[in-house]
């Protein structure tokens, strides 16, 4: 079961699977029910030597959102010194009949917590938790846990949103350079975003990167294109070229492969990654990639299990859960103090006294924002359902289908 983990990245160059299981945005929290923090788990602790994990992949280990959920079991594993025989995977399962197939399949083995990773799945799990009411399943991305009904059903996400407000900083860090050695004017401090589709969590995640840049460089600005897909080289590389046409002088994306960052390097345009580390394809331009760390809810949730806790119907952790990150800071590339505002910024977040989207900080057509889940000053992400709902296009954003 273990990775390894440099050929993984290097074939990361060769991506072209889909990325569905960064998944279609669930509905806007105002129309699911309101999660509760924890449901039922096993009725009584279970012996290490009796526990059997069940895992849906929507890609495999060569597609990067599949690979950071591999890697999330293998830190699981580890930490509660399961054996390989004790996890039984299942990869490239498409978000139709075939994950009820795998569900199934995965009980009727034996598995007693059963994991998938895609937004497509939820209905196919949710059917197989109905018809296995003492096996625990639980999906990532989705919202239908707290109001399926069912003790046995449970959602997780993280906040990744916190991640990429950081690698917002590390790009602002970044732009602020590059107006200070007058390489840019302050008002042509444009970037260019590699959007997968118009969702919410595409939506909530360029939003949180743009409020870090800006946050740096008042005057910055963004411009976001779709590719209509998670993970497609080519029109990921094309988008990226022309955003730089457009006259963006810096890409990101929430796309997963590194068809922008190696249109990027081509270029000589400074840019941030997603989900892995691109230095390798961008020696001179990769910046960082926000990242999640899923091994962070699989331990809760396998030890919870184990030990006849509650496993919570709807999770979602970020920085203070150790559960999201960004990459490697290129040496090569970022600005000089990037590494002390990067630990200011993450300190902040960890201590819960800065939030990402506070609407101080932001408008929507020239006014402040107003939504059931804005309160105490700021818009409250994954918090009333674990997947981002976030999907206000904010002043100093353009979009482009």
């Amino acid at each position: 079961m273990k990775r390894k983990v440099l050929s993984i990245l290097l074939s990361l160059t060769l991506m072209g699977a889909l990325l569905a299981g960064c998944g279609e945005a669930a509905a806007p929290a105002s129309s699911a029910a309101p999660a509760a923090e924890s449901g039922e788990a096993s009725a009584a602790p279970a012996a290490s030597s009796d526990i059997k994990v069940g895992v849906i992949y929507i890609g495999d280990e060569n597609e990067g959102y599949t690979y950071s959920h591999m890697k999330g079991i293998d830190d699981m594993q580890a930490n509660l010194g399961l054996s390989d025989a004790q996890i039984i995977e299942k990869t490239n399962i498409p978000e139709g009949e075939e994950c009820y197939d795998a569900a199934v399949d995965l009980a009727e083995q034996g598995c007693n917590i059963i994991f998938a990773n895609s937004f497509g799945h939820e209905d196919y799990m949710i059917q197989a938790a109905g018809e296995y009411p003492d096996i625990q399943f639980l999906h990532a991305t989705g919202f239908q846990a707290a109001s399926s009904g069912l003790p046995n059903f449970h959602n997780y996400f993280t906040k990744i949103y916190e991640a990429r407000y950081v690698s917002g900083i590390v790009a602002g860090m970044k732009l602020k350079e590059m107006i200070d050695k007058g390489e840019v004017t302050a008002d042509k401090a444009k970037i260019g975003y590699v959007g997968a589709y118009p969702y919410a969590e595409v939506v909530s995640g360029f939003t949180s990167f743009f409020l870090g840049a800006r946050s740096i460089v008042e005057s910055a600005t963004m411009e976001v294109q779709y590719t209509n897909s998670w993970a497609d080289m080519s029109m990921e590389s094309e988008v990226a070229t022309k955003l730089i046409q457009d006259g963006c002088v810096l890409i990101s994306q929430h796309a997963d492969t590194t068809g922008a960052p190696t249109a990027c390097e081509s270029a000589k345009v400074p840019c941030v990654g997603y989900n892995v580390d691109m230095i390798s394809v961008a020696p001179t331009c990769a910046l960082t990639s926000p990242t999640n760390k899923w091994g962070a809810f699989y331990t809760i949730a396998v030890d919870s299990f184990m030990n006849g806790k509650e496993i919570p119907v709807d999770w979602a952790g970020g920085y203070a859960e150790d559960a999201v990150e960004i990459t490697a800071l290129n040496s090569d590339a970022i600005a000089e103090g990037t590494e002390e505002k990067v630990k200011e910024v993450e300190d902040a977040l960890k201590a819960g006294t800065l939030h990402v989207f506070d609407v101080s900080t932001f408008t929507v057509d020239g006014k402040p924002i107003e939504d059931d889940l804005v309160s105490d000053g700021y818009y409250h992400e994954s918090e009333k359902v674990s997947a981002p709902s976030f999907s206000f296009i904010i002043d100093g954003i353009t979009t482009q289908e």
